[in-house]
């Protein structure tokens, strides 16, 4: 029997948890060279497989008998004496847990209100934003940087584009940094007090639209046939804000924190600013923030990287441990940080039909987010040993807790 045959409850399986989590590049790196696919230990204790290479994330990611649906998941695990409980307050109704064809619908009418032409009229407020946050800081000094810039800035912009008040960003940024923390008991509270917040808020622009992407919805859900219902309306504007603060935030986190560990870098992009948004993708594939896809169920008994995936079995693609499996130009490391990479390959949005909407906006806030902070605070160290930095425990989100760092602003 190989190790990826072992039966579910065997010590072999690897445990996703927050020791893993804390050291995930290196032990990813170990079970890449192991094979592309390995049973794993998911929070609570569920037991599945993980995908670590990355031909294998892509078929896994398109593979049309791994779906969101977890009912098949749910009657097999059952059977095995476990049982997968919903959240009472969950993500809700919205595309990211749903298989086609109502996937399909549900994409294309929450991209009919998050345009493309919206999320690039958002270039100026993201550099004023950026520069506000600079400005608010002390000319130097030691400054936790999540706190400082990173958390706030794609919190504001998410919140701007929806179109939540001022009076609400504080809840609406507490809220947010625990909506994917599974494991937090803040979780569920974080759920349910941005599903009150939401409704409230769609009552509200229904009764006096503006120009924000939630007013865009509701006209969606109440001018084109009722094609998306209420709950639907509600799961959307929930998943745009978790998908839209909580990814970036760290990716500026883990962005950041990879160009001081590479000093080189670092000055690199300091004095060729130009190369910023090729240096995104390449941070991206270096160490991406969303380090796992959510969970596929097997709908029928099949084979993955040559091991047996049973009915109902659960499958996550580990979507950085394949950013460094990613055939690259020839002669290239995928192990080395190199912001003038040309054309570096990740997975770090997902591929196929669930691959991010949201990647045009976070792609944008990155790049003018880094070159503001690059050109506005010449003197950027880090504070505390990175060795030593507190990673968050749980979910499918990497990123560091804080980021203390010693500054001095230009």
């Amino acid at each position: 029997m190989s190790a990826h045959e072992q039966c579910p409850h065997q010590d072999s399986r690897v445990d996703l948890g927050a020791a893993f989590k804390a050291d995930a590049p290196a032990r990813y790196a170990r079970l890449r060279r192991l094979g592309p696919i390995h049973p794993a230990r998911f929070h609570l204790g569920i037991e599945g497989w993980v995908v670590v290479g990355h031909d294998l994330a892509r078929e896994a990611l398109t593979h049309p008998a791994l779906l969101k649906d977890s009912a098949p998941a749910a009657e097999a695990l059952a059977a095995a004496g476990y049982v997968l409980n919903k959240p009472s307050v969950g993500l809700g109704a919205q595309m990211l847990e749903a298989d086609p064809p109502e996937h399909g619908r549900l994409r294309r009418l929450a991209a009919a209100a998050f345009t493309a032409r919206r999320t690039a009229e958002l270039a100026p407020r993201i550099e004023r934003i950026a520069h506000d946050l600079i400005d608010a800081m002390p000319p130097s000094g030691e400054i936790d940087l999540v706190d400082a810039f990173n958390a706030p800035l794609p919190a504001m912009v998410i919140a701007e584009l929806l179109g939540i008040p001022e009076e609400h960003h504080a809840d609406f940024r507490h809220w947010s940094r625990y909506a994917l923390q599974v494991a937090s008991p803040e979780h569920r509270p974080a759920l349910a007090g941005l599903h009150a917040l939401l409704a409230g808020l769609i009552a509200d622009k229904r009764r006096v639209p503006r120009d924000d992407l939630l007013s865009a919805l509701v006209g969606v859900r109440d001018e084109r046939d009722g094609r998306l219902s209420e709950e639907e309306l509600v799961g959307t504007g929930l998943m745009l804000i978790v998908a839209g603060h909580e990814s970036t935030v760290n990716l500026l986190g883990n962005a950041v924190l990879a160009l001081l560990r590479h000093p080189e870098q670092l000055q690199l992009l300091r004095e060729r600013p130009d190369l910023t948004g090729g240096a995104v993708e390449e941070l991206l594939r270096y160490d991406t923030s969303v380090e796992r896809s959510t969970s596929r169920y097997a709908a029928e008994d099949l084979e993955l990287g040559g091991v047996r995936i049973p009915r109902g079995g659960i499958v996550a693609v580990a979507l950085g441990s394949a950013g460094h499996d990613a055939p690259q130009a020839e002669g290239d490391d995928p192990t080395v940080l190199d912001v003038t990479r040309p054309h570096a390959r990740h997975l770090a949005f997902g591929h196929g039909i669930h691959h991010c909407l949201g990647a045009p906006l976070a792609r944008l806030e990155s790049t003018i987010a880094l070159r503001t902070l690059l050109s506005r605070v010449p003197d950027l160290q880090l504070a505390q040993n990175a060795d030593s930095l507190d990673w968050i425990g749980s979910g499918i989100i990497r990123g560091v807790v804080s980021l203390p760092v010693r500054y001095r602003v230009g």
